[in-house]
């Protein structure tokens, strides 16, 4: 029996590739974790950014505790079972009134994983409304195969290399998966999904999270790392300690290592070994 989802949310996520919304966080969580990033922003002068957005949990306090969060995990142990591992993270910030928008993707095609067990937790620190540009998904596209995808990167694009589906979903509409301030939603590494611009007066926040069940394997040419946050490790990543302490020169080298060889696999991709 699931022990946070109840069984029919389960079936959705195996049916549909997706399960919204699903509550995590208390009024006070999303408050203090939201505080601490605009914190940090507003002491440098600056807004959150690359390399920072990646693998944010290497490096601050706020993301090292959402990915170990227990309602979190709870509910990703239910679709992937208890050995979970993050493999990685992307903050994904739309200002207010900006058109910066997601083009129809799966995000299968640039992990380099095998099996496609992969599922996100996209995490809303802020209102993700329609109107602010939550996700649309196409039901049960996850069972279609996985699509060619091609890089066309723009400045309003969120996904830097700009990776996308082109000429077969341009007009589908899907379906929006909104979710409010503490709440998530779970998807299939292989759901076809997208997101539009916000429209409203406020930031729109939410930290995706990849795990991985540590059955997995990565199938690059390089060896990337992982952070085990339930159960056991099976040994097929490079494995990543737990912050110790945030933003220190000790947790920026380690943040640095792991982007460098997950960068490194994207740029080489897969080469079959004998």
């Amino acid at each position: 029996m699931p022990q946070s989802l109840s069984t029919a949310q389960v079936a959705g996520y195996e049916r549909d590739g997706y399960v919204s919304p699903i509550d995590v966080l208390t009024r006070q969580e999303v408050s203090a974790y939201r505080q601490e990033l605009e914190t940090w922003e507003a002491q440098r002068g600056q807004l959150i950014d690359f390399p920072e957005k990646s693998k944010s949990y290497l490096l601050f306090n706020w993301a090292d505790q959402l990915v170990h969060h227990p309602r979190i995990l709870d509910a990703v142990e239910d679709v992937i079972g208890p050995d979970i591992l993050v493999y990685h993270s992307t903050l994904f910030v739309k200002e207010a009134n900006t058109p910066a928008y997601v083009r129809w993707h799966q995000d299968s095609p640039y992990f380099y994983l095998s099996p496609h067990l992969h599922v996100t937790a996209w995490v809303a620190l802020s209102d993700a409304s329609i109107e602010a540009g939550c996700m649309q998904v196409l039901p049960g596209s996850h069972q279609w195969g996985v699509f060619e995808h091609d890089d066309k990167p723009e400045p309003m694009n969120m996904i830097r290399r700009g990776q996308g589906i082109s000429d077969r979903f341009d007009d589908a509409q899907g379906s929006f998966m909104p979710v409010g301030p503490g709440q998530m939603s779970l998807h299939h590494t292989d759901l076809v999904h997208a997101s539009g611009g916000n429209r409203t007066n406020d930031r729109r926040l939410g930290f995706a999270i990849s795990y991985i069940p540590a059955q997995v394997k990565p199938v690059g040419a390089v060896k990337p790392s992982a952070l085990c946050v339930r159960g056991r490790s099976h040994g097929h990543f490079l494995e990543e300690q737990r912050l110790g302490q945030p933003l220190s020169a000790e947790a920026r080298a380690a943040h640095a290592n792991a982007l460098t060889l997950f960068r490194a696999l994207q740029d080489t991709g897969f080469k079959e070994t004998v």
